[in-house]
């Protein structure tokens, strides 16, 4: 009479290489780099126990980094804007070349709900709104917005950023393939990455 709504990330799937085209699929084989990503990793296999062993209605989810309104302010997104607002450093770690794939929140949700309402219980489905930037081009991209949204009496929001040591075990790229979500539930993502990261930067 109930079904049960995992939702995971697309780091249990490790790192892809920069430059290339692959996509994690529900079929990559899982490959968490540090010990966060492997107890997310940890957590969808004991799901999927439960599942295979007592018939648990499981329906699991792993989706790409989120940003929108609310988002706990460490994330990247917030970080960005509330430095910038407060003229502080931006810090971006390495070369800021890594590379994420950015879903807004109001697309996740929209994406879990077709997930528990219409998905085949025992499968898993990727979440993803195929928008790759690497940290330093999202972290422009935002100071670009702001530029425009709240002018700085000093000039361009860019001259914040700073560059700071990687930290350890930063996987270099992440990208999800939505194709199962879109092609079984129709799913597909509503708001464009630019005017996603406006509506966010006018919230906070």
């Amino acid at each position: 009479t109930f079904r049960f709504l995992h939702v995971s990330t697309d780091e249990v799937f490790g790192s892809l290489p920069i430059g290339q085209k692959i996509k994690f699929s529900e079929d990559t084989p899982y490959d968490p780099k540090s010990p966060y990503s492997a107890s997310k990793a940890g957590s969808d296999h004991l799901v999927r126990a439960w599942h295979e062993t007592y018939k648990f209605p499981v329906l699991i989810t792993n989706c790409s980094n989120n940003y929108g309104p609310y988002q706990f302010p460490e994330k990247l997104v917030p970080v960005v804007i509330l430095s910038a607002l407060a003229c502080k450093p931006i810090s971006v770690y390495g070369t800021g070349h890594n590379v994420r794939d950015w879903l807004h929140v109001n697309d996740h949700v929209a994406g879990l709900f077709l997930v528990l309402e219409n998905g085949q219980v025992g499968d898993s489905y990727n979440i993803g709104a195929e928008n790759e930037y690497t940290n330093l081009d999202l972290v422009k991209l935002i100071c670009s917005i702001l530029d425009r949204l709240k002018p700085g009496a000093y000039g361009s929001y860019d001259s914040l950023i700073t560059f700071v040591a990687d930290r350890p075990g930063h996987d270099k790229r992440y990208a999800i393939d939505p194709t199962r979500s879109r092609e079984q539930l129709g799913w597909t993502p509503k708001v464009a990455l630019e005017e996603g990261i406006e509506q966010t930067a006018l919230w906070y």
